[in-house]
């Protein structure tokens, strides 16, 4: 509903205000403000440091950070790949046979990702696909987890595509794969880079399956912030957080400007 009056703009934006702040800013400006503390007795922080920050970018936790970046720019890639050509070959199909390709798609997102860790684990334990204990299975588990938003993302984008770009090509004697290749593929280049961040976003962040799978030499930044604050090192941990949050939001904002290029292309 449109708001076309001075005094309703002002009524929603403090209303935005009021749900935005406590629900969406504030948990974060904590994180933020205790990165920076040695004690939160009172209402505010006390004692500030930049000490914390100094270990969040060393050591174990610099290391945790290149796992993490590894981990998810591989599992974003992957679930790119096969997200996109399962979701071009889905588009080809029947209704029902697409149907069933958008279930068995959504089934590792539609159970909690503990499951989808321990089926990872149980499946990739034993020969011929032995991949436990190795940082294999946690990209593995991450492609898992992922795949589904790229599925979904690029079957939307190619629902909208104009079908009359394909057909003036294949009218004109275009090959279907030069089809593919020329017309398809970059009308769909900037719904590609947004599932690839939202898939690198997500993997970036993601906790309770790697939990289960992850070896000691591969531990991932969340397991690295999950293990301090276990431990008692609150504000530690959330240096280390912060780093993570940076991190993703440098690499979205570099997927972002390379999406709005595309979408000028």
């Amino acid at each position: 509903m449109l708001v076309h009056s001075r005094k309703g703009k002002w009524t929603l934006w403090a209303l935005f205000l009021v749900l935005f702040v406590p629900l969406f800013a504030l948990p974060l400006l904590v994180i933020v403000a205790a990165s920076f503390a040695t004690n939160w007795s009172g209402a505010f922080p006390s004692g500030p440091t930049v000490e914390h920050y100094a270990a969040a970018t060393r050591g174990e936790s610099l290391e945790a950070l290149t796992t993490s970046l590894v981990t998810a720019l591989a599992a974003s890639l992957l679930a790119l790949l096969m997200g996109s050509w399962a979701a071009l070959a889905a588009h080809a199909l029947p209704k029902r046979g697409k149907r069933l390709l958008d279930t068995l798609f959504v089934l590792p997102v539609a159970v909690p990702s503990v499951v989808v860790g321990l089926a990872v684990l149980v499946a990739f334990s034993q020969p011929p696909f032995l991949l436990n204990g190795t940082r294999w299975i946690v990209i593995l588990a991450h492609t898992v987890l992922v795949t589904a938003f790229a599925y979904q993302s690029v079957s939307a984008a190619i629902v909208r595509l104009d079908p009359a770009y394909e057909q003036a090509a294949a009218s004109l004697g275009a090959k279907p794969s030069y089809v593919l290749w020329k017309v398809k593929l970059p009308l769909l280049l900037p719904s590609l880079n947004a599932a690839a961040g939202l898939c690198f976003a997500l993997s970036m962040g993601e906790l309770s399956a790697t939990m289960m799978l992850y070896p000691p030499d591969w531990m991932p930044l969340p397991v690295r912030i999950f293990t301090a604050t276990d431990r008692g090192s609150l504000f530690t941990g959330s240096a280390v957080a912060v780093v993570l949050m940076g991190a993703t939001l440098l690499v979205l904002l570099a997927v972002s400007r390379i999406r709005t290029r595309a979408s000028y292309r």
